[in-house]
């Protein structure tokens, strides 16, 4: 299962893949093109060139998970396709599934309070 939490690391890869690609496929993509570690913990998202499509990779732990989520109208809002990798908080990520314009919010920065002696 995929828990989106606080501080969880999405990744999301700005070029299309592929929608055969099978979990060891996707894995090894991680591995070379997005030179990361698949078992790290971070939940890794992936685009078809239909923009209706997502499959998010990610290991839980105990295994690696792989989701796929069709819309069955509409689409998924998408950064430009470029190479590399786009980095987004679990807000956004939640968003996108959603099928919501996530690319229209950003986090306000948090100030850190002082401490009063």
């Amino acid at each position: 299962m995929i828990a989106l939490r606080p501080g969880l690391k999405v990744v999301l890869a700005a070029q299309p893949v592929d929608f055969r690609k099978s979990v060891h496929t996707l894995s090894a993509l991680v591995s070379e093109a997005l030179r990361a570690n698949p078992y790290c913990g971070d939940v890794f998202v992936f685009r078809s060139k239909r923009a209706d499509r997502v499959k998010l990779l990610a290991w839980d732990g105990s295994g690696m998970v792989l989701v796929t989520k069709w819309l069955h109208q509409g689409h998924f809002t998408w950064p430009p396709v470029r190479h590399g990798v786009v980095y987004l908080s679990a807000t956004q990520l939640a968003m996108l599934l959603d099928g919501l314009q996530w690319t229209r919010v950003s986090p306000e920065p948090v100030k850190r309070p002082t401490v009063v002696g």
